[in-house]
């Protein structure tokens, strides 16, 4: 009878001596973190036509954040609509074309040769306002359009020094695609560079403001 009960004693120790082993073995493997597998980033493809674009921000000190919800289109360059980026509006018709001018070596020529009597440069702070006339009369085929000398609060928000802006009607153009309307918007920093912008669009109503807020902020001079 005691021999019975003592096999019975040592084969409950057994199975709690499994059972310690089994805790000691398992618990920690369970419990030891897993590596976590690397996250998957969505690959940023960079067109030729805006790593160009970016070279020429760059050499301009400007700052260019593609907005949201337009897309990538290929800029016109001929003789006459000589453009360095595109973009359009997703499912709407409006559009914007940019020229970046880098002025800096032009102002560091215009310095150097300041006492040279027959230097015939101009002073490339000024030139900002024939780059802009000189586009209008493109776009409209008229010498003389309407303009409006930007406001300093405007200026401010672009780090700008100066800046021009034409409301135009267009020629029909088909570089142009038709498009009927034009705000042309030239910002310029002293010594430094001229950005030139022109948004399109069929209809000059509260839908065209609200489309180009949405691309008001991408560009800028940086402070």
């Amino acid at each position: 009878m005691f021999t019975q009960y003592m096999e019975t004693i040592l084969k409950q120790l057994k199975q709690i001596l499994i059972t310690v082993m089994l805790m000691l073995f398992i618990v920690p493997a369970i419990a030891q973190p897993k590596h976590a597998r690397p996250l998957k980033t969505k690959q940023v493809i960079i067109s030729r036509q805006l790593a160009d674009f970016n070279r020429l921000t760059a050499q301009a000190n400007v700052s260019f954040i593609f907005p949201v919800g337009f897309k990538e289109i290929k800029a016109p360059n001929n003789d006459d609509f000589s453009f360095d980026y595109a973009m359009e509006l997703s499912g709407k018709e409006f559009e914007i074309w940019f020229h970046i001018k880098p002025e800096k070596a032009d102002w560091a020529s215009y310095v150097h040769d300041l006492n040279n009597p027959n230097a015939q440069l101009a002073n490339p702070d000024s030139l900002y306002k024939d780059m802009a006339a000189a586009q209008a009369i493109t776009f409209t085929g008229e010498k003389n359009s309407p303009v409006r000398v930007l406001p300093q609060h405007v200026l401010a928000r672009y780090n700008a020094d100066a800046g021009r802006s034409y409301m135009l009607t267009l020629l029909d153009l088909p570089e142009a695609k038709h498009f009927k309307y034009a705000l042309l918007v030239t910002l310029h920093k002293n010594h430094t560079g001229t950005i030139i912008a022109v948004c399109f669009t069929n209809d000059k109503g509260p839908d065209f403001f609200k489309n180009l807020k949405e691309a008001s902020n991408c560009i800028k001079f940086k402070s």
